[in-house]
């Protein structure tokens, strides 16, 4: 179902406020549930790490039940985590499709995204996270891309397979540019490691930089090195610029290889964490319910069609946070 632009616009004005509140790490647009049941009702939907009961909760951090006219919903979904490695597909490839272990020489293991073109360059380039390809902007330019990634066995020069060609930084809250939020992050932070917490306090303004995409480029050291399909889906058939509430979507990864699952909200903003000190808001994005684990960051979501929706890049242990592709493209100048 299409996003009417009168909730675009409420969603615009409330993210921030919501996204403050005691527990809540995602705001976005999705059918509102009743006892566990999808409704046909469109909503504001929170997502908390936990339910906490209202007398557990300040009054100013309580979700209002209408947001203008809109109707909220919250849903528990637990920490959102940018992904790290487990097990499974990681044996060498030569060539190497999309969907199985890949990763920067100084990283554990995400996954090969899919093949994309720089700029409508007929040279073909690996589509995989910046976390993955760039170890979240800690990378130079022309570094070694290991598939399968270290965690899996990867060794350089050995089995150096691109370098590193361009990745979008990520923005952290309390990083260069913004001096209020740095100190706020610090004193966050140095409070929760006073009070022995094991993940840090929110640090959180609406003037911290946003995000749009965890997303990197490398240039494979030669062209048969790579293959362009993606492991069990095969081909990509295009790009699916707007998807919609309830489209089925499917993701070929390092971790849990071959899962379905549909969009259960857009336009989401959330806060992810990188480690055990970094945040980072990344809005705009696409939630799913579960289709991941670690070590699927930087897989290629598709639609039914084979045509890419996105790039997977963070989720918890009940759903999946996905860049939209449009981001990944315009940001990246990049082509099929």
């Amino acid at each position: 179902m299409e996003v009417s632009n009168y909730l675009k616009e409420v969603l615009a004005e409330s993210k921030f406020a919501l996204l403050k509140k005691k527990n809540v790490v995602a705001v976005g647009i999705g059918f509102k549930k009743v006892k566990g049941k999808k409704t046909k009702r469109m909503s504001i939907v929170c997502s908390v790490t936990k339910k906490l009961p209202k007398h557990a909760l300040e009054k100013k951090d309580l979700i209002p039940k209408l947001v203008g006219t809109v109707w909220t919903d919250v849903i528990e979904t637990g920490e959102i985590k940018a992904l790290k490695a487990l097990t499974v597909r990681t044996r060498r490839h030569r060539p190497a499709p999309g969907g199985v272990s890949i990763g920067h020489e100084w990283i554990t293991a995400g996954t090969l995204g899919c093949l994309v073109r720089k700029s409508g360059s007929v040279i073909k380039h690996i589509l995989s996270n910046n976390h993955v390809l760039a170890d979240s902007n800690n990378a130079p330019i022309d570094s070694a891309i290991l598939p399968p990634g270290k965690y899996d066995g990867g060794e350089s020069p050995r089995d150096r397979i691109a370098t590193l060609t361009e990745f979008i930084p990520i923005q952290f809250l309390g990083g260069e540019g913004c001096s209020i939020g740095k100190a706020i992050a610090w004193l966050a932070n140095l409070s929760a490691k006073l009070l022995k917490r094991k993940t840090r306090l929110k640090a959180y303004l609406a003037d911290q930089p946003l995000n749009y995409v965890d997303a990197a480029i490398a240039t494979p050291v030669k062209d048969e090195w790579v293959m362009d399909e993606i492991l069990d889906i095969g081909k990509i058939a295009g790009v699916n610029r707007e998807p919609s509430v309830g489209l089925p979507v499917k993701k070929s990864g390092r971790t849990t290889e071959l899962t379905e699952g549909k969009i259960e909200q857009l336009g989401v903003i959330s806060q992810e964490q990188y480690g055990d000190s970094k945040i980072a808001i990344f809005d705009d994005q696409i939630m799913t319910g579960k289709m991941c684990a670690g070590g699927d960051s930087g897989s290629a979501v598709l639609d039914e069609d084979n045509k890419l929706v996105g790039l997977l890049f963070a989720g918890s242990d009940e759903c999946t946070i996905i860049n939209p592709i449009s981001y990944v493209f315009d940001l990246l100048d990049l082509t099929i």
